[in-house]
């Protein structure tokens, strides 16, 4: 447990330190070639601008989801309600959502849950070819409940490759438990235990559902 306790507060670290450093001097970047763009007449300088620009706009995109990926900023400033919401946002695949979490919970708890949201995710978008995708998630006697969908092709197979087995033992480590039901044809459903104490409810917090 103090292993994960290291592990989660070093990736912190370096979310931190690529969000304050390497992306606000690669913004400055971006800024200053757009400038210079602006003041060259037309000609091979300003083409070569040009594609400097827009390779410095593309890095700093890559980078943005690089931190986003380590550990995101909505995670750590509003809790997981929101940083589901936005992991289901950025998903290619249409998520429904219905979360019933009304406070913050412990880091780990926060941390973990998220993370096997969007290795889910991520595996739906892969390997699916789902249409639709759904999210659920509550509190309840002290447990932190999840059940991540889809209406896919099923056979998902954890010694596949997909992750799940990784996730699995990172559960293993704070008390959690993850089954999977996959059968040919679908539907694939993840379900996650995991133990953590009450949420501390904040007067802004609210249960979210979208349709």
């Amino acid at each position: 447990a103090r292993l994960v306790d290291a592990f989660e507060a070093e990736r912190r670290r370096i979310e931190r330190d690529l969000h304050d450093g390497a992306q606000q001097r690669l913004v400055a970047v971006a800024t200053s070639l757009g400038l210079a763009l602006l003041d060259l007449p037309p000609g091979p300088a300003a083409d070569q601008v040009a594609h400097a620009h827009r390779q410095s706009r593309l890095a700093l995109t890559e980078l943005r989801e690089l931190i986003h990926g380590i550990h995101p900023q909505v995670l750590t400033q509003h809790g997981l309600a929101a940083a589901v919401q936005d992991a289901a946002d950025r998903s290619p695949i249409p998520v429904d959502l219905t979360l019933d979490l009304t406070g913050r919970l412990p880091g780990p708890a926060e941390a973990t849950g998220y993370f096997i949201v969007c290795e889910a995710l991520a595996n739906i978008a892969r390997h699916s070819e789902a249409d639709r995708a759904w999210i659920i998630a509550g509190h309840r006697d002290g447990t932190l409940l999840l059940e991540i969908g889809d209406d896919g092709v099923g056979g998902a197979d954890p010694a596949g490759g997909s992750g799940l087995i990784g996730l699995s033992d990172r559960l293993a480590v704070i008390g959690g438990a993850l089954t999977l039901s996959s059968p040919p044809g679908g539907p694939t459903l993840l379900k996650v235990e995991l133990p953590c104490p009450n949420p501390v409810v904040s007067a802004s917090s609210s249960p979210k559902t979208a349709p």
